[in-house]
């Protein structure tokens, strides 16, 4: 096999032309394989993989950089670079990540989670190369749901500025098709306008009609009409870029001369170039090319059987409870509004969107306009919901505050993902959420600790005149079943679930913030240790707090996000407060960035699983735990 002697793109290189394609047929079933046997992002790396042979047979990688956006269609570029014979570790712990990592390769120039990023990455490279005085090119590889966020269209409204910035931005559009007819023409025309004689032509006449201000404007503008008749230029030419395409992405015939062509003239000053390239989602795998949403993520699966869709009754994620309560509160309330930023079948919103259609909005991967989108429907009294991940709330950080709590909008935050996601990694693990949102004045913040739990504070929030968050994990909890009506809680009111029949002097309350409230009981049932159930970390509830501070000697608190400023700390800062000093145990995620790996072996790493928060109590209180007989087994 011929990808077996490509250990780098040096490699890569001495193959003749004619031998890629069947390289290309090599590397996509590689990847089909690989993913199958890992689990992992695959319908849109098996269309990368023309695109991902062709830039690094072209550019001369890792001198040359490149950015992916999104980074989970990287694949197929980590196995071009050297990790083919790690694939089998993909997002698994301590193995590869399933982005790219600048601490893993040279080949990753830039770590890309989240998207729309790659463009100002590129551009900031670029303009590196050049202080430095450096022939280096920068590429950012962009998809088309990442081209919708506004940062892209930020940084090439800044890089268009620079007339001869080394930068090139390959737009990866596979969300379209082109026909046969129309596909040989841009190619044809693309080719034309990327080529040395257009170039040449061009810089010529440009001289010419330097000395004609009024002629060189009127050839510029017939230039542009003319282009844009046959390809979607326009606004790419009025950000600065000089723009070719579209073009097949899986013809490397296509692909490698215009890659040269562009990377030449990036090299020679000509200012930020744009190529628009046609990619298909699934291309080679007939089951994800009918259905690349179902094969974008999906869990290790028999390539010749595909990927198979749960059948009969299975338990519930709390991400189809909540789907399931905006449909419910949107018969109950016709004002309800559904936001998501591209996040439809992530975020449980492919049945609200089907009963719903007028009150459902996709705003593309936006997170910014998404949430003051959002304040502008509450202004008008709307009630808007936006179902987001945890994670990319943080990119709308600003909005939150300036156009929601300052004005005291009531929108609900769904927060999805919070606390750690297993095999994603860092870039989406919900662990900041607590701390960023409970410093904020007006807002409210929910934890529930199961599915039945989840609905309800759902309710509960969505019927307050304030902004509010409900975060909830990926993936189901405890299976507790939700009720069918719309109860609501009573707001910033927790539940002391255990009590404890210790000994003066020895007892202990946990506090509890979210799903870590069921380890949390079996851990008191060995120790003989109270429980509350906390709900809120915003309003706490201090009632409850001030109770147990009167028959308790001891604290400690379990979440499952960061430990600074989050609900431990909310806890620490009430009872000091209400002049109430009492020893008080934080725990929950590390003062680190968690890497990628299965959930259950993060949580056990962290102590935030049953064992590990045991652990934790007898290590600070040694002396004071009261065992529970029957627990204990005697």
């Amino acid at each position: 096999m011929t990808l077996n002697s490509i250990h780098s793109p040096a490699d890569l290189k001495k193959l003749p032309r004619e031998q890629l394609p069947a390289l290309a047929d090599e590397l996509r079933q590689f990847v089909l394989d690989s993913v199958s046997k890992t689990g992992g992002h695959l319908s849109s790396n098996l269309g990368m993989v023309e695109l991902s042979i062709a830039l690094h047979y072209v550019f001369d990688t890792p001198q040359d950089r490149i950015v992916w956006d999104v980074g989970h269609q990287s694949y197929p570029h980590k196995i071009l670079t050297d990790r083919r014979e790690r694939m089998n570790t993909l997002r698994q712990f301590e193995g590869l990540s399933g982005f790219p990592r600048r601490t893993e390769s040279e080949y990753d120039a830039f770590g890309t989670g989240h998207s729309s990023t790659s463009i100002s990455a590129a551009m900031g490279m670029a303009r590196a190369f050049q202080t430095k005085g450096k022939t280096q090119v920068a590429v950012a590889v962009i998809g088309d749901s990442a081209m919708t966020g506004g940062m892209a269209f930020e940084a090439m409204n800044n890089a268009g500025v620079y007339d001869d910035l080394p930068l090139v931005v390959i737009l990866n559009d596979n969300d379209m098709s082109i026909s046969p007819a129309v596909g040989a023409l841009n190619r044809h025309l693309a080719r034309l306008l990327s080529g040395n004689i257009y170039s040449a032509t061009k810089k010529g006449i440009d001289s010419v009609l330097s000395i004609a201000p009024p002629l060189r404007e009127f050839a510029k503008r017939l230039e542009d009409h003319a282009k844009g008749m046959v390809s979607p230029s326009t606004i790419f030419q009025e950000f600065g870029f000089n723009y070719f395409g579209p073009i097949d992405g899986h013809d490397l015939d296509a692909l490698i001369p215009m890659l040269q062509n562009v990377r030449r003239l990036a090299l020679e000053g000509r200012g930020p170039q744009f190529l628009h390239v046609v990619t298909r989602k699934g291309q080679g795998y007939e089951l994800a090319e009918a259905d690349p949403v179902l094969y974008h993520g999906p869990s290790k699966f028999n390539p010749e059987e595909g990927v198979k869709k749960p059948s009969g009754i299975t338990q519930k994620t709390f991400t189809q409870v909540f789907g399931e309560w905006l449909c419910d509160m949107a018969h109950a309330d016709p004002l309800l509004i559904g936001i998501t930023p591209a996040m439809r079948e992530g975020s449980g919103l492919v049945e609200f969107e089907q009963n719903f259609p007028k009150r459902y909005y996709d705003v593309g991967i936006a997170e910014q306009h998404a949430v003051t989108f959002a304040a502008g429907m509450a202004c008008e009294g709307m009630k808007p919901v936006v179902a987001i991940y945890s994670t990319f709330l943080q990119r709308a950080y600003d909005q939150l505050i300036h156009d929601v709590a300052i004005q005291d909008l009531p929108v609900l935050f769904a927060l999805d993902r919070a606390g750690l996601v297993g095999a994603d990694g860092a870039t989406h693990a919900g662990a900041y959420d607590i701390p960023f949102l409970r410093c904020i004045p007006n807002m409210l913040v929910l934890t529930p600790a199961d599915e039945a739990e989840c609905r309800d504070l759902l309710t509960t929030a969505f019927h307050q005149p304030h902004p509010s968050a409900v975060r909830y994990p990926r993936g189901a909890g405890v299976g507790a079943i939700p009720s069918k009506e719309l109860r609501t809680m009573p707001l910033g009111k927790g539940e002391l679930r255990r009590k404890s029949n210790a000994l003066a002097g020895q007892r202990i309350a946990i506090l509890a913030f979210g799903t870590l409230l069921y380890p949390a009981l079996e851990v008191a049932e060995q120790i003989d240790a109270s429980v509350a159930n906390m709900r809120f970390v915003k309003p706490l509830d201090l009632e409850l707090l001030k109770s147990l501070a009167q028959d308790h000697d001891y604290f400690v608190t379990i979440e499952d996000g960061a430990i600074q400023g989050g609900a431990g700390s909310a806890c620490l800062e009430a009872l000091s407060a209400m002049g109430i000093n009492k020893p008080l145990l934080q725990l929950g995620l590390p003062d680190e960035f968690v890497e990628h790996g299965d959930y259950k072996l993060l949580m056990g790493k962290c102590g935030l699983d049953s064992k590990g928060i045991a652990k934790a109590i007898s290590l600070r209180f040694p002396m004071k735990i009261a065992t529970n007989p029957v627990a204990a087994g005697k």
